[in-house]
């Protein structure tokens, strides 16, 4: 293994800490994120836009800041992709959408300038669904190319899952931050809704939009999400002797052959620690509900783009936003008080258990490039704005990476990742 790659197999709090006492410097991290990115991009295909001069300048003016004596930032130094949804002032930020094309913001992302206040730099943009929704993109997996990488935060999930970037940013209106982790490989965190500032942000739906992170251990996910939400930078506790209460979702018996499978090992090995809990009944109608709001809210939203460049859009953007057009309010409104319903359906489940433990995805990662996946396991925890990780604990047979998903309470995402990190840690002691 080169000295390179040895590097970039570092957590991104491992890289932290040797940035923040000199042992590694900030042009040096820098140098190995770029040659990794210089040697995978023409097949893994993460970025939109990504510029090796200036991510070199600012990594310069880091090293000298550190030199100096000044405060150092918690993301000092640590190269971060963010999603071509997030604005980035200077840069294009097109959103994947040809009718987007030259557009560059005059003004940073609220999330952008958190983590240049936090000294991170920003290394580029990563490749986006066209508005953040269905149609791919050009990014493939990095673990089988011939595979999808997920969707919509494609490019964040692979760059990370590559070693381009120890860390990224993306969005989660469905699933778009825990099921491209979970296909890649890679933790991903969707934090509380609202619980990262949206502003700068491409609004596709008001009531689901969440901002999310990607990293290669809970530990490096909590770094960056607690920047980003203003908390102070800490490391997750390991929880005290938790308890899991198993859920097999709506749309279980759509699941890949491997993944029941797989789970049952699991929920085996972690013995009485987990307990099997039932969403009440309601929820079978979730995933329907969930995409009403979603639906209507492109309508509103995203109608400028029929009327800028319709021809321009993929099938499925554009049909989602003519149906937006075109849903009845009563329907909408409905879904809407479901939505509001849903953490006091939720709360007796949380009770039970420190966390609900459930599949990321109906399984790895889908063969071929024309569709990102299925979001049915992730959409339900949008919608109740309850904060999920997905940690990359099971594989196929055939070596493809499965996420186990971790949810807690809205607004309990602090115990989320102690309990997350209990889980790795375990799992780093069996052999997982």
């Amino acid at each position: 293994m080169s000295e390179n790659e040895a590097l970039l197999k570092l957590s991104a709090v491992e890289l932290r800490d040797r940035l923040a006492d000199g042992k590694l410097s900030a042009v040096e991290l820098a140098k190995a994120c770029i040659a990794r990115i210089e040697a995978r991009e023409d097949e893994v295909r993460a970025w939109v836009w990504f510029d090796a001069g200036a991510a070199l300048a600012e990594a310069e003016r880091l090293d000298s800041l550190r030199a100096s004596g000044a405060p150092l930032g918690p993301l000092h130094g640590l190269p971060i992709g963010v999603k071509d949804v997030i604005d980035t002032a200077g840069i294009p930020s097109e959103n994947g959408c040809p009718v987007d094309a030259g557009r560059v913001p005059r003004e940073d992302a609220e999330a952008v300038k958190r983590l240049k206040q936090a000294g991170a730099i920003m290394f580029g943009k990563t490749v986006t669904t066209e508005l953040a929704f269905l149609h791919p993109n050009k990014t493939r997996n990095p673990r089988n190319l011939e595979h999808t990488p997920g969707g919509s935060s494609s490019g964040s999930a692979a760059a990370v899952a590559d070693g381009m970037v120890p860390l990224a940013i993306g969005t989660q209106t469905g699933g778009s931050v825990v099921r491209p982790a979970s296909f890649c490989g890679i933790v991903g965190l969707k934090p509380s809704f609202n619980a990262i500032p949206r502003k700068g942000t491409l609004l596709q739906s008001h009531s689901l939009d969440t901002l999310g992170v990607f990293a290669n251990d809970p530990a490096g996910a909590t770094l960056l999400a607690d920047v980003l939400s203003g908390e102070a930078a800490e490391s997750p506790v390991p929880a005290a002797s938790p308890v899991f209460g198993f859920i097999a979702p709506p749309g279980w018996d759509r699941a890949d052959a491997t993944l029941p499978a797989a789970f049952e090992r699991l929920r085996t090995a972690l013995g009485d620690r987990v307990t099997n809990l039932s969403l009440p009944e309601a929820f079978d109608d979730a995933a329907r509900l969930r995409a009403m709001i979603n639906t209507v809210e492109m309508g509103h939203y995203f109608e400028r783009y029929l009327q800028r460049g319709a021809d321009k859009l993929g099938p499925p953007t554009r049909a989602a936003i003519e149906e937006g057009l075109t849903l009845r309010a009563v329907d909408y409104l409905a879904a809407k008080a479901f939505q509001d319903d849903m953490a006091a359906l939720l709360a007796p489940l949380f009770e039970r258990c420190d966390a609900i433990l459930c599949p990321a995805a109906l399984g790895p990662a889908p063969a071929g490039l024309g569709s990102t996946g299925d979001s049915i396991f992730n959409g339900l925890w949008t919608m109740a704005g309850t904060p999920a990780i997905t940690l990359p604990l099971l594989a196929t047979p055939g070596g493809l990476p499965m996420g186990v998903q971790l949810v807690t309470a809205r607004g309990e995402d602090r115990a989320l990742v102690s309990t997350a990190q209990w889980l790795w840690d375990w799992s780093q002691e069996n052999g997982w």
